[in-house]
Parts: C-alpha cells; sequence; structure tokens
C-alpha cells in the first residue's frame, strides 16, 4: 500500500483558497480608495492569510480527532467568550461584536463560534447514531431538544451584541446538519411551521402598527427589521451606490484601484461591488464560476468520505459558505437584505478569515482521511 503523508493536501481546494487570497487582497486595496483612514488593510488582510496558513498546517498537525474530542472545551470558550463580550467588548457601529486587543486588533469571536457548533453538532448527532441505530420517536425528541438547547445559547448572546446576521447562520448551520443526518422530516415541518407562523406575526405588527411592535420587541430590534426590509425598496444610500457601481462597471470594469463611486463598508459587506467595478461582468463570472469549483469539491469530498462525522461536518461547512456566499453577493445587488454578511475569504476581517482558515484545516485533514481510505 502507497503510504499517503498527514500533510497532503487536495491541491484543488488548495488553489482555490490561493486564488481567494490574491483576489481579496488585490480587490481590499481598491477599497481602500475609497476610506478616508484605511488603516493599512492590504497588510493586515495578507497579515492574516499569512496566518491563516500557519493555522491550517497546526489542524492538521493537531488533526480532526483531537477537536472533535475537545469539542465540549470549546464549546465552553467560545460561549464564554461571547458572555464576557457583552461586558468587556468594545463597541462599533453601535454593536458590541469585538475585543479589541492592543497590537493585534479586534477579535470577534461569534466568527469562532460557527466553526465550533459545526464541531459540537456533528459530534453530537454522531454520538447519537451511534448509541441508537433505529431511534424512536421521543428518542429522536430528546435529541433535537439538547441540541436546541446547545444553540439557543450562542444564539442568544450573538443576537444581544447585536448580531442577527451570525444568529441567522448558526440556525441554518444546525438545520443542514440535521437534515443531512436523517432525521424524520415531521420534525423540519413543525420547525418550519413555527418559524413561519413567528416572522408572520413579527411582519404583521411591523406593517400594522410601528409603535405596538416597539412595545413587544423593543427600538433595537424594530431598526433591524426596518434594516432588513430596506432592501424590498432598493432603497438605501449603500445599496444604491453598490448597485450603481457594479452597473457601471460594464463587461471589464474600471481596472484594479478604480472605484470612482463610494458606498459604505467596501472592504467587507460590499466588496463584491468593488471587485465587479473593477473587474466588471467577465470577472464576477470569474469569481461566481471559481466560488462554485470550490463549493463541488467540498460537496464532492462530503460524498466520498467514509466517515460519518466528516459528512456531517463538512455539510455544516458547504451550508454556511453557500449561504454567505448568497447573502453578501445578493445583498449587494438586491436581491437579497443587507445583513452585514461577509463573503467568504474575499471580505477583510481577521477573525472571519482565521475561522474559513481553520475549516480549511478540518477540509484537508478530511481529504487526507479520504484518501487513505481509497488506498
Amino acid at each position: 500500500m502507497k503510504k499517503i503523508s498527514k500533510y497532503k493536501v487536495d491541491i484543488s481546494i488548495l488553489m482555490c483558497i490561493i486564488l481567494f487570497a490574491i483576489i481579496s487582497i488585490v480587490t481590499i486595496g481598491s477599497a481602500e480608495k475609497l476610506l478616508e483612514d484605511s488603516n493599512h488593510l492590504i497588510l493586515r488582510q495578507t497579515l492574516w492569510y499569512v496566518i491563516g496558513f500557519v493555522l491550517i498546517y497546526f489542524i492538521m498537525f493537531i488533526g480532526n480527532h483531537f477537536l472533535y474530542k475537545n469539542a465540549w472545551i470549546l464549546y465552553i470558550i467560545g460561549v464564554l467568550s461571547l458572555l464576557l463580550l457583552l461586558f468587556f467588548g468594545s463597541t462599533i457601529n453601535e454593536a458590541k461584536c469585538w475585543f479589541k486587543i492592543p497590537g493585534i486588533g479586534n477579535i470577534q469571536p461569534s466568527e469562532f463560534m460557527k466553526i465550533i457548533l459545526i464541531i459540537v453538532i456533528g459530534r453530537m448527532i454522531n454520538d447519537f447514531k451511534d448509541k441508537y441505530k433505529s431511534p424512536s420517536v421521543l428518542q429522536e425528541f430528546i435529541f433535537l431538544i439538547k441540541v436546541a438547547i446547545v444553540v439557543l445559547i450562542p444564539s442568544i448572546l450573538t443576537f444581544l451584541q447585536p448580531d442577527t446576521g451570525v444568529v441567522l447562520i448558526y440556525l441554518l448551520i444546525t438545520f443542514v446538519m440535521l437534515f443531512i443526518s436523517g432525521i424524520r422530516y415531521r420534525w423540519f415541518i413543525l420547525v418550519f411551521g413555527i418559524f413561519g407562523f413567528l416572522i408572520a406575526f413579527i411582519l404583521i405588527t411591523y406593517f400594522v402598527d410601528n409603535d405596538l411592535f416597539i412595545k413587544i420587541f423593543g427600538s433595537s430590534f424594530f431598526l433591524r427589521v426596518d434594516r432588513l426590509l430596506d432592501w424590498s425598496n432598493g432603497i438605501g444610500y449603500q445599496l444604491e451606490n453598490g448597485i450603481t457601481a457594479i452597473g457601471s462597471g460594464g463587461y471589464l470594469g474600471y481596472g484594479i484601484n478604480n472605484t470612482p463611486i463610494y458606498f459604505p463598508e467596501p472592504q467587507t459587506d460590499f466588496i463584491f461591488a468593488v471587485f465587479s467595478n473593477n473587474f466588471g461582468f467577465a470577472g464576477s463570472v470569474i469569481l461566481i464560476c471559481l466560488i462554485t469549483f470550490f463549493d463541488l469539491r467540498l460537496i464532492k469530498l462530503a460524498v466520498e468520505s467514509p466517515n460519518n462525522i466528516n459528512k456531517y461536518i463538512i455539510s455544516g461547512i458547504i451550508g454556511m459558505l453557500i449561504y454567505q456566499q448568497l447573502q453578501n453577493i445578493g445583498m449587494t445587488i438586491g436581491l437579497m437584505p443587507i445583513t452585514g454578511i461577509t463573503l467568504p475569504f474575499i471580505s477583510y476581517g481577521g477573525s472571519s478569515l482565521l475561522s474559513y482558515m481553520i475549516m480549511a484545516g478540518i477540509i484537508f485533514n478530511i481529504s487526507n482521511e479520504s484518501i487513505r481510505y481509497r488506498n
């Protein structure tokens, strides 16, 4: 049998990440031109990528088994960091989502909580499947209550920051992983029915009586709903200028470092608008094709993996990535509500990028296991 190196990686996935890094750094360089105080974003993003590749090597060194084994320790650390954030976090744009660390920058615990939840839920599903080969309805119900509690704790803490967008990602990760696990579909119908009723109640109250809405849910939640609904009318300075920037780029764009139209958060939420303005329709199609190829490689890896827990973990990662990709690009072109969701591997941000690189390390470990299995 041919010996497979512990540190062998899937070249196609690695090349995608390298291309993402190049695209990210170049596009952030263009976004800097729109900011009065850029604070060396190119240098910082380059540094985050270097640290990220070191993290990938570290994750491959310790192995996925170490992460799965210590999932609950990671969960406790993640929840404590979210709790401490409410008391000691730095307030930026009226939200306490970051710890400000001198000499390093802002660290956003919720970004790491996403991958922690994926690992914890993956282990919970795997342990449940190992214990019950043919679980009863009651056994599944008890299991789902446990999962709901595990997800609800960080969701509440993140919502209080407030960061509704990340809470939606927590919930999406949970639904995707549970769906892949093969539990009875009746639970999804029940949950979607409850969510549908709650959303209908919230929207009806919002449109019928704003004062009553504020009394029930508070002014902070009212402003968040108001912002989410701005997209349906195509209004808002950021959205209007972002769409104009994309449309004015034409077929080939204005070129690198040429973004003549200003809009807020060009380096994070609206990074796709900067890229489209610089590289036009042709460049946007190439980027979307690269993202699609990357996602398909992960899906193929999940299908081929012989280990069930690996399938659950990758499904959570894929669900999160696809949602963020669709949400970010969709909100940039006015098809989705603006929720502050960044574009994975492309948008500026140390915490988000490092969390994706940790996921990449996990993916490479799973890929290596699949190679060993085939050989």
